[in-house]
Parts: C-alpha cells; structure tokens; sequence
C-alpha cells in the first residue's frame, strides 16, 4: 500500500499560522495525505507558544517539529514535555526539555518522526546529528516508516546527510532556510530527498520579514525584532509517497499554494 506524507515548511508569523489553518485540510484532501509534519518553529517569528503549536494541531498537523528556534519563547519549554507530538532537535541535548523523535499511528502502521539539526553556520552546540542518527535509528522499536527533519543551513550538510541515511529512512527533508529548493528526487537506496521545503507565510518579504526591516539591517542599520511581511502569503512543503513494503520511498513532489 502507498503512503502519502505531506511535510510543511516552516510557519513563519501569525499570518503563516492562519495561512496553515485556512488551506492544509484542503491540501491533504487534494494530495490524498495520510500523514503531515509541520515546522513551526517561526510561529512567533522566533519560537512559538502552546497556543501556536495547538492551531497547527488543530488545522491538520500529526506533528509539529522544530529548530534552532526551538526554545525562542521559553513559556513553550513545559508544553514540550508533556506533548508526545511536538519535538525539538534531537542532538540539542539529552538534558534540553522535550524529546526529538515520535512514533505516531497512522492507521495499521506506525511512523516514526526524527528532528535533527546541522551545525554548519548555525550557531549552536548540538551533538553531531550524524551520529545522533545513528543513535535514533537503534531504538528497538519498528516503525514502516522513519522520517527525518533535518533544520539545517548548508546544503552540503542535508545532501551529506540524505547520502549517509539513504535507504535507512524513508525520507528526509530540509527546513530552516525558508527558500524551496529544486533537487527533490528518490536516492538510489529509496530514500526521499529534498533539500528546503520552503517556508508558509508572508509571499512579499525576506524570508518572511518585512523587506525594509531586512534591508535596513544589510546597510548596517539596527532593523529591530523581527516582524512579519503583510500582504499575501504561500505554503510551501512536499508530499513523499512512501510504500509499506518497502519502507522506503516511490515518489516527491513539491507543492506551493498561494
């Protein structure tokens, strides 16, 4: 049987939470999605709340992933612990709250859900996520699929990454750069590859941020925190077709819905 995963580039702002709320239970019925992943760790713009990854539950996310703004408002730290369906990078820290990897049902099968991060021009002190990889993949239990989030900012790091877990997962996706990239494809051991899903939000800015405020920090001007572009707005992501018997990937396609 085939599978279809639907994974979404990151939330950014209020007006990519109501974007997702106003146009992903239409996008799942049109793709035919079994199962969808979500980052929306930008929901705040840095960061999100309870609230936040609640309205993503509730428009259609099976689970909510993360990044390097994971804890960007702190109040989030609590809720991390106590809901099985949100995750943060996994090589954060064994003592950073929450948990980065799931397995989720999704009807006669299980899914599991790994959130990893690049070290790459990020600006953190995660573990190496090679080697929080292969930890992850240990766990005993046995899963149809394993899908991976790796928010990450080099493209020779999610490339190097797919290459290392190719036919090992089933699919493994980029986040955090918010531009979508062209080089979705199956590698030769069956695992689904694309390098950004994209981002959902604000069509008209700079990454999701208003223009000028971007500009005016490229001239060397103090540009403030970060605030949201108006005007119309995308969701950006792709749809993995996975199949049972395998485990491994068929098909990728990118989306974009304006």
């Amino acid at each position: 049987m085939l599978y279809r995963i639907l994974a979404v580039g990151d939330v950014v702002g209020q007006s990519g939470v109501q974007f997702l709320k106003k146009h992903l239970r239409s996008a799942q019925q049109q793709y035919g999605i079994n199962f969808t992943v979500v980052n929306g760790e930008n929901a705040q713009m840095v960061g999100l709340t309870r609230e936040d990854a609640e309205a993503m539950f509730a428009a259609g996310a099976d689970v909510v992933t993360l990044g390097n703004h994971a804890f960007g408002r702190m109040q989030i730290t609590r809720y991390l612990d106590e809901c099985p369906y949100i995750l943060r990078p996994a090589n954060l820290g064994e003592r950073a709250p929450g948990r980065g990897r799931g397995v989720y049902g999704c009807g006669r099968i299980e899914i599991a859900v790994i959130n990893l991060i690049g070290r790459v021009d990020m600006r953190n002190q995660a573990d190496n996520p090679f080697r929080a990889a292969d930890r992850l993949l240990a766990a005993p239990d046995a899963a149809c699929f394993t899908l991976v989030d790796f928010h990450a900012e080099a493209t020779s790091e999610k490339l190097a990454m797919a290459y290392y877990l190719d036919g090992r997962v089933s699919a493994l996706w980029g986040t955090h750069t918010h531009v979508p990239t062209a080089d979705e494809e199956v590698f030769p051991k069956g695992t689904g590859y694309i390098g950004d899903l994209g981002m959902t939000g604000p069509a008209r800015g700079v990454i999701g941020i208003e223009p000028q405020q971007s500009i005016e920090g490229f001239l060397g001007g103090l540009p403030g925190r970060y605030r949201a572009a108006e005007g119309p707005c995308k969701l950006q992501g792709a749809v993995f077709t996975l199949n049972d018997e395998t485990g491994l990937c068929d098909g990728v396609e990118r989306i974009d819905i304006r």
